[in-house]
C-alpha cells in the first residue's frame, strides 16, 4: 500500500536545525525482486495452509487495459440481459465469469486487492465496505483506488534490480486479481504487523488504530505465538528483511497470515517510524549450549542402587534452596520475546476515530499537487482568488 514517508526533517540525525539536507534512511536497496517476493501470487502457494481462504485470478491484457481507461464503465452481471455490443466486459468476458463464479465459490461475499495492495481508499465507493459480492462492484473498486494505481503503474518506483544483465520492467510483472473470502465478524483490533530484519522478527505494532485496553492484558500471550509463528512458519521466505501483516481472532490461540509487505519507505510502520527500526537492537540469539559441557559419567552396577537415595537428595535439597532464592523476585521478562507495541491512553492514536480513515487520499488531485511546492500553493491561491472574483458579478447580475 502507498504511504507517506516518514517527515525527512525528524530523520535527520545531524543537529544543525537550520540544515535543510536531512541524512537518509539506512535502507538497504530495494530490488525489485524483492517487490515481486511480496507479491501474493508469489508468497501465497508457500503459505496458504496458514492464510484465510483465498482465490488467485491471472489477469488478462484486455482487463488490464479496462483498468488504465479512464472512464468508469462497469459491466453487467446480469447474463439473461447480456448484450455484447453494450458490454464493457466483451474483451475479457472469459474473466468476468470466472470473477463470478469464484465469488460463488466463497460462499458469495469476497474482499479483493491486486498484487499488493487493497483498495481500501476507495471504499467510500461501495457503500462503504471493502465486501463484494457482484464482478461490478470489485471493478469499481479497483478503477477508484489510488492504491490500486500504484500497484498498476509505480510499482518498481525507486527499485534496482537484482541482476543488472537481467533487468525487469512493469511488463514482467504477473497481475493477479486477489479474492479472499469475507469473514463475518472480522475484528481488525487484533491484526499486527511485524518487522522483520535480517531473519530476526524486530518487532510488533498493532494496524489498527485506536485504544483496546483488552490487548494489554494479552500482551506477552500476543508476543510469544506471533514469535512461534514466525519461526515456524515464515523462515521459509525468500529475503531477510521484510514486514508481514497477522491476524490473531478469539479465542486467541491461532495465528493468520494475512500479507506480506517489502522492507521499504512504502510500507506504513504504523507505530513505530522507520527511523525507530533502522535503530533498533537486533534481539538476542538463543543461547547454544558448547559442546562439552556436559561430563558423561559411568557408574558401577553394584554401587548404582547405593547413589540413587544420595542423588535424590541433593537434588531436593537444590530444588529448597532454588525456591528459597527466588522467593518474593518477579520472574524476568523473556529476552526473546519481541516488542510489542499497542495504543495506550493519552496517546494521540487513540483518539482517532473521529478522523475518516484514509482522509489522506481524499483531497482533489489539484491540492495534492499543489502541495509539492511552495510556488503551486500561491498560483492556486491566485487562481482560486481569479474565480471567485469572476463569479461575483455574475451573482450581482442574477440578483
Amino acid at each position: 500500500m502507498p504511504h507517506i514517508m516518514d517527515n525527512p526533517a525528524n530523520d535527520s540525525d545531524d543537529g544543525d536545525s537550520g540544515s535543510s539536507t536531512p541524512n537518509p534512511l539506512p535502507f538497504p536497496p530495494v530490488t525489485k525482486q524483492h517487490i515481486l517476493h511480496c507479491s501474493v501470487g508469489s508468497w501465497y502457494p508457500k503459505f496458504r495452509n496458514v492464510t484465510p481462504k483465498t482465490r488467485i485470478i491471472p489477469l488478462t491484457q484486455a482487463f488490464m487495459n479496462y483498468l488504465h481507461a479512464d472512464s468508469i464503465i462497469l459491466p453487467d452481471d446480469d447474463d439473461a440481459d447480456y448484450d455484447e455490443e453494450k458490454d464493457v466486459s466483451k474483451d475479457w468476458r472469459e474473466l468476468h465469469q470466472t470473477i463470478k463464479a469464484t465469488i460463488s465459490e466463497l460462499d458469495g461475499a469476497v474482499l479483493p486487492k491486486l498484487n499488493w495492495s487493497a483498495p481500501k481508499d476507495a471504499a467510500n465507493m461501495n457503500a462503504n465496505t471493502m465486501i463484494c459480492r457482484f464482478p461490478r462492484e470489485i471493478c469499481l473498486l479497483l478503477k477508484s483506488s489510488d492504491f490500486v494505481s500504484h500497484d498498476l503503474d509505480n510499482a518498481f518506483d525507486g527499485c534496482v534490480d537484482a541482476n543488472p544483465d537481467s533487468p525487469l520492467s512493469k511488463t514482467d510483472i504477473p497481475y493477479v486479481l486477489v479474492l479472499r473470502k469475507a469473514v463475518m465478524g472480522w475484528n481488525p483490533s487484533v491484526e499486527f504487523r511485524c518487522f522483520v530484519r535480517n531473519k530476526k522478527l524486530l518487532c510488533i505494532s498493532q494496524r489498527e488504530k485506536g485504544l483496546f485496553p483488552f490487548l494489554h492484558n494479552m500482551r506477552d500471550k500476543l508476543q510469544s505465538m506471533i514469535k512461534v509463528f514466525f519461526e515456524t512458519r515464515l523462515s521459509t521466505f525468500e529475503d531477510d528483511n521484510f514486514v508481514f501483516d497477522v491476524y490473531v481472532p478469539n479465542p486467541y490461540t491461532q495465528v493468520w497470515l494475512v500479507d506480506i509487505n517489502p522492507w521499504a519507505p512504502r510500507t506504513d510502520p504504523l507505530l513505530y517510524s522507520w527511523t525507530e527500526l533502522h535503530a533498533m537492537d537486533e534481539p538476542l540469539d538463543e543461547p547454544e549450549v558448547p559442546d562439552g559441557a556436559f561430563l558423561r559419567m559411568t557408574i558401577d552396577p553394584a554401587k548404582r542402587e547405593e547413589m540413587v537415595p544420595i542423588l535424590a537428595s541433593q537434588e531436593a535439597a537444590e530444588k529448597e534452596k532454588e525456591a528459597a532464592e527466588h522467593e518474593d523476585v518477579e520472574e524476568m521478562d523473556d529476552p526473546y520475546l519481541p516488542e510489542l507495541r499497542l495504543v495506550k491512553p493519552g496517546d494521540p492514536e487513540a483518539n482517532l476515530w473521529a478522523s475518516g480513515q484514509y482522509s489522506a487520499y481524499k483531497l482533489p488531485l489539484e491540492v495534492v499537487n499543489a502541495g509539492q511546492s511552495p510556488e503551486g500553493i500561491a498560483q492556486m491561491a491566485r487562481d482560486w482568488k481569479e474565480l471567485v472574483n469572476q463569479q461575483q458579478p455574475e451573482s450581482e447580475d442574477s440578483e
